[in-house]
């Protein structure tokens, strides 16, 4: 006999641990929603040469490939025949949710609204070497708006105002959305003598280490043999990178004073990058989000090359050690290597199966949701059946979620059963009850039994259940 096991790597939950995970999905889904973002669902597996298009050779290692018994046989076929090989199996799994987006829209172009406006939750996979907290299948949670040739850095405004209704509406604490803006950070590097931008690339890479890595770390690289930075270029990157708003006037006079401390010679780069980030600032006042749920973080630089203007990192704030729950930026061309139409985009990424973990892990959810099914109705006499489905029946039709017990058994086992499943109201319809027109309901949460006319259960549940809600949400 094989020992039943769960593959190392992945988060298989128990009914009601599912149904608080999905609980956050439907507060993502709705809040996606809210703002006009439209639903996509890609392939679970891509073609490897699209997929792997722009990928680098750490990425390659991390990618799970599929073959079927039959295209093996294909394979060892055309081997025999001569036919060219590409070494790499037909089929990948996604290991992210934006390259399926590049090759969706390169492929749709031509059938889409630009901008278009889409979000996508679904599994990834990626080869994470198998570690506490690290996953191999997770939950990606993603919007991007798609430009075609264009796209307002409004946008960029409008995507942090998304950020900020999902973890309201989530209720996992205070949270705060750093931004930042690549554009003023390479142009700050220019004035500092960096100018080739491979290089602006590496020492952004570095930069962003600073908060995990500390300042004296990315110090001794950036004036190491590797870079070779003069010190005191390194000092002035140092302290940029440093600064942190504590308010919306804070955030606008720390732009205003990078600016003047490059003077006449502020390049044109820096000069934009600061633009952009004052316009976002502007907007996202305007779309009403708090002052205390935003600041301007000069070392946020998100490690993709890809970014190109604003870029976004969230954090709780009585738990920066979980690190950023929800990040992302904008980039200049989505899709240049599978169309020459040039789409810009911004976007983010909630990986919400690790931070369902983390979440957890720290208390700050319970992580067991009471349970979907709302009511039970009990049976205690096989006689009884048809008139406890007919029961069942109406309380659907009110809008009750219910489970009938199908076959008859003593009541405490019912009653046993019904709280280990989460299931708060259980109906009894016993031949007194039926005989006088009512239902008997025990409540599992009060520990209290009432009796209420049988056409009047749905109402009666529906109100429990609305003030049980309402006392919730205080």
């Amino acid at each position: 006999m094989i020992r039943p096991r769960t593959p190392p790597g992945v988060m298989e939950l128990l009914p009601r641990e599912q149904i608080a995970f999905q609980r956050m999905l439907d507060v993502i889904r709705r809040n996606y929603e809210r703002f006009g973002f439209l639903p996509v669902e890609t392939p679970v597996f891509e073609l490897s040469d699209v997929l792997l298009t722009k990928s680098g050779g750490e990425t390659e290692r991390q990618v799970y490939f599929v073959q079927s018994t039959g295209a093996l046989a294909n394979a060892a076929a055309d081997a025999e025949a001569g036919k060219a090989d590409s070494g790499l199996p037909e089929l990948a799994l996604r290991f992210d949710l934006t390259v399926p987006l590049a090759r969706y829209v390169a492929e749709h172009e031509h059938e889409l609204s630009f901008p278009f406006r889409r979000y996508q939750m679904q599994r990834v996979y990626r080869g994470e070497r198998a570690q506490r907290g690290r996953f191999r299948e997770f939950y990606q949670c993603d919007i991007d708006v798609i430009g075609k040739d264009s796209l307002s850095v409004r946008y960029d405004a409008e995507v942090l105002a998304v950020i900020h209704a999902v973890f309201s509406e989530l209720g996992i604490g205070e949270f705060r959305i750093q931004l930042n803006n690549r554009k003023l950070m390479r142009g700050f590097f220019e004035a500092q003598g960096v100018a080739d931008p491979q290089q602006q690339a590496l020492v952004l890479r570095e930069v962003d280490k600073i908060d995990k890595r500390g300042a004296d770390y990315v110090r001794e690289t950036l004036v190491g043999p590797d870079f070779g930075l003069p010190e005191a270029a390194v000092a002035r990157i140092l302290q940029f990178v440093e600064v942190r708003s504590s308010s919306h006037a804070d955030a606008l006079a720390r732009i205003d004073a990078v600016l003047e401390g490059a003077g006449e010679g502020a390049s044109t780069v820096l000069r934009e990058g600061a633009a952009e980030l004052r316009e976002v600032l502007g907007l996202v006042k305007a779309l009403g989000v708090p002052e205390s749920a935003y600041c301007l973080n000069f070392s946020i630089a998100r490690g993709l090359d890809y970014y190109t203007g604003t870029v976004y990192e969230t954090q709780l704030v009585e738990h920066p050690g979980i690190g950023s729950i929800c990040s992302g930026g904008r980039y200049e061309d989505l899709a240049s290597h599978y169309t020459k139409s040039k789409l810009p985009g911004v976007g983010i990424s909630i990986g919400l199966t690790r931070l369902f973990w983390q979440l957890r892990e720290a208390g700050l959810i319970a992580g067991i949701a009471e349970s979907s099914v709302q009511a039970m109705v009990a049976l205690m006499d096989e006689a009884q059946l048809p008139q406890a489905l007919d029961i069942a029946r109406h309380l659907r039709a009110g809008g009750i979620n219910t489970e009938v017990q199908v076959e008859a058994r003593k009541v405490g086992k019912q009653f046993q059963y019904a709280s280990r499943a989460g299931i708060r109201f259980v109906v009894l319809a016993g031949e007194d009850e039926l005989a006088r027109g009512v239902v008997a309901v025990k409540d599992l949460v009060r520990e209290q039994q009432f009796e209420v006319p049988r056409e009047e259960l749905a109402g009666a549940l529906r109100v429990e259940l609305e003030q049980a809600r309402a006392l919730a949400g205080r």
